[in-house]
């Protein structure tokens, strides 16, 4: 059975690795919604308890969907950790974030009626509202947790100030923000900030959405609704660069007799105990590769080489689009 970590000093106690369901509707293109219920159950049977989701995937079909894979499920076997706020209209475009108090009541109201469940374990904003202090926003969800609607209070993506000013209204269990051997702007004021205040931290992104995995090539091309077509760590211009970075890990994989991604996994992990990957798998395939990383410790030795593969910062490309760079806490 997969591990335990807890996230923070106030967070719940959850499996080692966490499932990330967006790409189940969307993001990378078409799924399978049979495969991806079929997923969630291997999931939950291997012992992972952690289930990231938000509202806006696939506008409530991502929620919609955990709710037929849980149904019948102990409420208590598994950790729901739920994103609200992003806004959306008809068609792929974002509209911004909503954080203001009557709109985290109401998004949450959406949420557990969705999921069809009492409560949501873990709640967050997405993004930081910049119309709305963050003050008022985690008080609104103080109010849901004084309700007993929700459990814990998260962020994601926000700077180290702003984990400090919503700490003191409430305390975060944890922080979710992408987090990789490609994407380390997290270590350098954020991490500390998270560790002084006993926050854990949930990392997406750990397989840098498929570059780390060891199945991209760069003649592949994105289809249909696969937002890799307009990441920049993925254009012509960049992605040959990456690919050879992450030919670098190969020889050390190929010593420890893993796969690329059950290092790339397994790095993140050996960060501190106080982080807990997410891996966004959606087939049952890619979640059996990934979950042995929960059980990889790499070495001193590993971690240096790996160093070398992969120094930070020597990823070409943002990893969003411009129009998204600005909504976020912290960089690459």
């Amino acid at each position: 059975m997969t591990p335990t970590r807890t996230l923070g000093r106030t967070g719940p106690t959850v499996s080692a690795l966490g499932l990330g369901a967006m790409g189940m509707s969307g993001g990378y293109g078409a799924a399978d919604r049979t495969e991806s219920i079929a997923t969630v159950h291997a999931a939950l049977e291997a012992g992972v308890t952690l289930i990231d989701t938000g509202d806006f995937y696939g506008m409530g079909h991502n929620e919609l969907l955990l709710a037929e894979a849980l149904r019948g499920r102990d409420r208590d076997s598994y950790v729901l950790s739920v994103k609200f706020g992003q806004m959306r209209g008809p068609g792929p475009a974002f509209g911004g974030q909503d954080g203001r108090p009557e709109a985290v009541r109401n998004f949450l109201a959406y949420s557990l009626t969705r999921l069809g469940v009492d409560h949501v374990d873990v709640y967050r904003p997405a993004r930081l509202d910049p119309a709305v202090p963050i003050e008022e926003t985690v008080g609104a969800i103080k109010e849901m947790i004084d309700a007993g609607y929700v459990r814990h209070l998260g962020l994601s993506e926000v700077d180290a100030a702003t984990i400090r000013r919503a700490h003191a209204v409430h305390p975060v269990a944890d922080l979710q923000i992408e987090y990789s051997l490609l994407s380390r702007a997290v270590e350098a004021d954020v991490l500390p900030a998270l560790r002084e205040l006993g926050i854990g931290m949930t990392a997406y992104g750990v397989l840098g959405r498929g570059l780390l995995s060891g199945h991209w090539s760069a003649g592949h091309v994105a289809g249909p609704g696969d937002m890799r077509a307009i990441s920049p760590r993925f254009s012509s211009e960049n992605v040959e660069h990456n690919l050879r970075l992450v030919e670098g890990l190969r020889g050390v994989a190929a010593a420890r007799g893993c796969t690329v991604a059950q290092l790339a996994i397994a790095w993140v992990a050996a960060q501190g105990s106080d982080i807990v990957p997410l891996v966004g798998a959606r087939t049952r395939e890619r979640l059996a590769e990934a979950l042995p990383a929960a059980e990889l410790d790499l070495t001193a030795d590993d971690l240096a080489e790996l160093a070398k593969a992969v120094p930070a910062g020597a990823a070409r490309g943002d990893r969003y689009p411009s129009a998204f760079m600005s909504g976020l806490g912290v960089g690459n």
